[in-house]
């Protein structure tokens, strides 16, 4: 175990953790100034209310990190690994229906646990499905039949399937979106022939056919309010200012009125009353008001070299597992970053989707450092295979 250690530690990533670390700890600083008005106006809360919960959820996701940092990657590959993994994603997914909260803000998506706060089951089913996708076509590609669509390519897609849809009814079309362009993008990195995916990706947009003409027959069923204000103030927000489009609207002016300098860290005047929850999906809005260009450059750069390190790493390996575990967790921060700033920014609807490292919220900032330590596993045994 010690000469584990030793290998392992002399092929640390240290700009990855870096990344990590600068993004947490700018994240923590934004989350008092973004939530301090709002915990004291709108909850009657301490001001370093949603500060010292963050607090408590990175002193839990530091020692996760380094955990998942230093516990071998192939292990992922057990089979009663596998299995206890699905069968709690399916649990928690499964539960959410019945025992979840949040159907006030427009998807059902947490557990509350006493003393505990609240987990997430669409975030667990990110990562398990990601790990799980790489696991399994790396067995498949080991064995030789990784191009064998009804062997090894559809029992995965099944799963798949069946998560997504339990996501779908709560509903949380965010995460769902990022947890299928994620999975594929495994897929694509799993060595499979470009013919074999081509001929996956023509499937499920053959499968997409039944799914399209119930969604046109139960639109008004599963088009609520809500949901059809969300489209239509991404169309035009200012026209929906005072309804569905007043977070995004705000988010607007808080972005126009930092500029490239910015008002000054604490400065916002979004973030007082006019930009709900501003200390989740929407934060960028606040730290671009108040840090300018600065703070974007950190947010959007960090976050861009995470998703960077982790293709290059996945490029350097020739281990499936390896590959398809970097190109995995590096797309799921890519992708969730492109749908928070999206929506924020207007690209697409907004959708709640919380931004990497830096939103509040505990079951992805632990899902998302353990997500990375797999990734710092992933690299201190690509650079000591490559050093050896």
């Amino acid at each position: 175990m010690g000469k584990y250690l030793k290998k392992m530690l002399r092929n640390f990533d240290y700009p990855l953790f870096t990344a990590y670390l600068v993004l947490c700890l700018f994240g923590l600083v934004m989350i008092y100034s973004a939530s301090m008005v709002w915990a004291v106006n709108r909850y009657d809360y301490p001001p370093d209310y949603f500060y010292n919960k963050q607090l408590v959820n990175l002193a839990l996701s530091f020692p996760v990190f380094l955990l998942a940092s230093f516990f071998p990657f192939q292990n992922y590959k057990r089979t009663k690994l596998m299995k206890f993994s699905i069968a709690a994603m399916f649990t928690l997914l499964v539960l959410v229906h019945f025992v979840g909260s949040g159907g006030h803000v427009g998807a059902q998506s947490w557990i509350k646990l006493p003393g505990f706060g609240s987990i997430q089951p669409s975030e667990v089913a990110k990562l398990v499905i990601i790990v799980y996708f790489a696991s399994v076509f790396a067995k498949k590609y080991e064995a030789g039949t990784i191009d064998s669509i009804n062997k090894s390519i559809g029992p995965p897609i099944v799963i798949l399937i069946m998560a997504i849809f339990s996501i779908m009814m709560e509903t949380d079309i965010g995460t769902s979106f990022i947890i299928i362009m994620a999975a594929f993008c495994v897929i694509a990195a799993s060595g499979i022939k470009f013919k074999t995916f081509a001929k996956l990706s023509g499937i499920v947009a053959a499968a997409m056919i039944p799914v399209a003409t119930i969604l046109y027959f139960a639109w008004d069923t599963i088009m609520t309010d809500g949901r059809k204000g969300r489209i239509l103030s991404f169309l035009n927000p200012f026209d929906y200012a005072q309804g569905s489009g007043y977070q995004i609207a705000n988010g607007y002016i808080a972005i126009g009125a930092g500029g490239i300098k910015g008002l000054g860290l604490g400065n916002s005047i979004q973030k007082m009353g006019y930009l709900p929850e501003p200390q989740t999906d929407v934060i960028m809005a606040v730290i671009s008001e108040e840090t300018g260009i600065f703070g974007t450059v950190i947010v959007l750069g960090g976050l861009g070299f995470i998703v960077l390190r982790a293709l290059y790493i996945a490029m350097r390996t020739k281990d499936p597992q390896a590959r398809m575990l970097a190109a995995g967790i590096g797309s799921v921060i890519g992708i969730q970053t492109f749908v928070n700033i999206g929506g924020l920014t207007g690209l697409i609807p907004l959708t709640g989707v919380p931004l990497p490292f830096i939103s509040y919220g505990g079951t992805s900032m632990i899902l998302l450092s353990l997500s990375l330590g797999i990734l710092m596993n992933v690299s201190m045994f690509v650079k000591y295979q490559k050093n050896k």
